[in-house]
This record gives C-alpha cells, structure tokens and sequence, in this order.
C-alpha cells in the first residue's frame, strides 16, 4: 500500500522560509518508476487545487509561475522523501500543501488529476 506522508508545515511571517518534506512508502518495485513524475500542490480555502511545482523525468523540476524563484521541489530517492523549500513566503502562499505521485510524465504532470498517490496535507499559514 502506498503512502505519502507530509510533514514541515506550521506558520510564518512575510519573508520567512518553510522546508516541507513528503516521505513516500510503500511504493510498488517496477522498472519505470523513476519516470513517473512527483509533485507539491496547494490548496486554499474558497479555491481550487494548483499545482506548485513538479518534477518530471524529461524536463525535470518545473514551476507554477506564482513561486518561481521563491520555491525549490528535490528528491532524495534513497530516502524515498520529496521536498519542498520555500523562501520569501508570501501571505498568498497560505494554504494546504499535498505532495502527489505517479502522476505520469510530460504534460500529464500538470494536472492533479493524473495523480495516482496523495498525501494528507500539512498547512502552511504565513502572516503578513
């Protein structure tokens, strides 16, 4: 059974910086896993989920244009953990921050729906 498992969120001010980490277990032994891409998104009450960043095996980490520069997405595949840094964090950032797996690659990467795996979010709150 695969599990996603987020955690590093809590509150900051303007400016601060949050370093969340999703640790993936359970993860089905297969040839192409390395291939299938993994992804934060977010989620803020009142508004759709949106993707933050993802990394795909053909063009490797890609940003939403709303944290580019500020967002930094890394994966540790001995530790079977995802990373998100955040640094500049704004008050717009706030939200529910999900990490998602096996969402494919190319432009399927884009799309939550593609995901197969999900975690159970860990919020992020940032004040101005």
């Amino acid at each position: 059974q695969v599990q996603l498992v987020e955690s590093g969120g809590g509150s900051v001010q303007a400016g601060g910086s949050l370093k969340l980490s999703c640790l993936v277990s359970g993860y089905p032994k297969r040839t192409d896993d390395y291939i299938s891409c993994r992804a934060w998104f977010r989620q803020a009450p009142g508004k759709e989920r949106e993707r933050v960043a993802h990394i795909d095996y053909d063009t490797g980490a890609m940003y939403a244009d709303s944290v580019k520069g500020r967002f930094t997405i890394s994966q540790d595949n001995a530790k079977n953990t995802l990373y998100l840094q955040m640094n500049l964090l704004k008050p717009e950032d706030t939200a529910m921050y999900y990490c998602a797996a096996d969402g494919g690659r190319g432009g399927y990467c884009y799309y939550s729906k593609n995901y197969d795996y999900w975690g159970q979010g860990t919020q992020v709150t940032v004040s101005s």
